[in-house]
């Protein structure tokens, strides 16, 4: 029996459902192909993703393709009530509300892992690592499951180098169409939609520091610097600092950078970014957000025993007082600033994300029994069949090689460069 708050909220729910489906044509496409083909007919899916009109959406299409659903927030920051109420409405299991505690949100968590899942989309790895922890009866019946965030590849490749990975997981984050696409272009929108929602207040002239340049870094420092923002770049990585140099940004310890920056991002997936150390170094009035998926990345820790507050100032927006009366802003409590703040990628770059997420499942049915308890890699069909239905929804269209092109292109001898 589903846990939400209000059933009432579920006509609102369908109002942004709806509006999602009408920009998501990959999904538009599997829901209509899988609709009739019913490939998960009576399979049970569990699904534990930031809990919006997006990822309804997605849970919907499984439903249509037979599967009976259940589903979780994988923050309690980013469920929107009004979602949850609609799912119920449509048949879905839930377990998830808005700013649920740490003890609920664990509750909704372990109730999901509950429903004895044969198929798993996971965001972050909680869900995954639960059923590994608490349900080990239920992990020979599990076909495998799906994970879309670096910070969950991370915590599922220390299980299959531990050798206890009980079952094969997709590497969703790591598809030509998820990274380039969701992690550039959704996150660099996204978080800024979160900041200047929560503050209201402009970019342009501002000193930003971005901490971490993969792919969702590479995006927030792109869309902060077409805002007009000055970027500075932090890093470990010598290879990504190279690159940010050479994409014209500003590279140096973040030590050097606490003393400059008016907005402060981090997108590592690390923990305990910025510490003590930096705050006491810190612009009054910095203001600090976080784009990695737990809320570790600043040390709050600090902040609570060395600041006075937390004084929430603004929907999303904490005050600390340190010493000497400096301001320091946190958004969102430092979870996830473009869902908790705002709703998330748009709808037309999360539609390829799912795309993946949906034929990942599909793919681990169709071989099940073959594939061994690793963290796998999407084969490249699966990422052009995404390519194909995106392209095809925005009604583009491109060439193809001709029959002596892909000669050419397969052969070693290259003869057409015969004299």
């Amino acid at each position: 029996m589903s846990i939400i708050r209000d059933s009432s909220l579920a006509g609102l729910g369908m109002e942004k459902i709806n509006w999602v489906r009408e920009h998501m044509p990959v999904l538009n496409e599997l829901e209509h192909d899988f609709s009739h083909s019913k490939p998960f007919h009576g399979l049970r899916i569990a699904v534990c993703i930031h809990l919006e009109a997006k990822t309804a959406y997605m849970a919907l299409v499984l439903k249509e393709a037979g599967a009976q659903v259940t589903i979780t927030g994988s923050n309690p920051l980013s469920t929107q009530d009004e979602i949850a109420a609609a799912l119920v409405k449509e048949g879905v299991e839930v377990f998830a509300w808005h700013n649920a505690t740490p003890q609920e949100y664990n509750e909704h968590v372990y109730k999901t892992a509950a429903s004895r899942p044969q198929l798993i989309i996971d965001d972050g790895g909680d869900l995954i690592s639960l059923l590994h922890r608490d349900f080990r009866e239920h992990l020979p019946h599990v076909y495998g499951g799906a994970e879309e965030t670096t910070t969950g590849l991370i915590r599922l490749r220390a299980m299959e180098k531990e050798k206890v990975l009980a079952f094969p997981v997709m590497a969703v984050n790591d598809a030509l169409c998820k990274y380039l696409f969701d992690n550039r272009y959704g996150t660099g929108q996204s978080v800024w939609d979160g900041i200047m929602r929560a503050t209201n207040l402009v970019v342009a002239g501002k000193n930003v520091v971005v901490i971490g340049y993969g792919w969702c870094g590479k995006g927030v420092t792109m869309r902060a610097s077409g805002m007009g923002s000055r970027v500075i770049v932090c890093e470990v990585d010598p290879v990504k600092a190279l690159e940010a140099h050479m994409d014209g940004y500003q590279v140096m310890p973040l030590l050097a950078a606490a003393e400059k920056g008016d907005i402060f991002v981090t997108v590592t997936g690390c923990s305990e970014v910025i510490t003590g150390e930096h705050f006491a170094v810190m612009k009054d009035k910095a203001i600090l957000a976080n784009a990695g998926h737990f809320d570790i990345e600043i040390d709050k820790k600090y902040l609570s025993v060395y600041g006075k507050g937390p004084r929430r100032v603004r929907t999303n927006v904490d005050e600390y007082i340190l010493a000497g009366g400096k301001r320091i802003y946190l958004l969102s409590e430092g979870r996830l600033v473009n869902l908790a703040a705002a709703d998330g990628h748009p709808a037309e770059i999360m539609d390829m994300s799912f795309g993946l997420q949906v034929l990942s499942l599909h793919y681990l049915l169709n071989n099940r029994g073959s594939l061994e308890n690793k963290v796998i890699n999407l084969p490249v069909e699966v990422d052009r069949q995404v390519a194909w239905l995106k392209l095809k929804g925005l009604q583009l269209e491109i060439d193809e090689l001709r029959p002596d092109q892909k000669r050419y292109m397969e052969s070693w001898e290259l003869e057409g460069h015969k004299a």
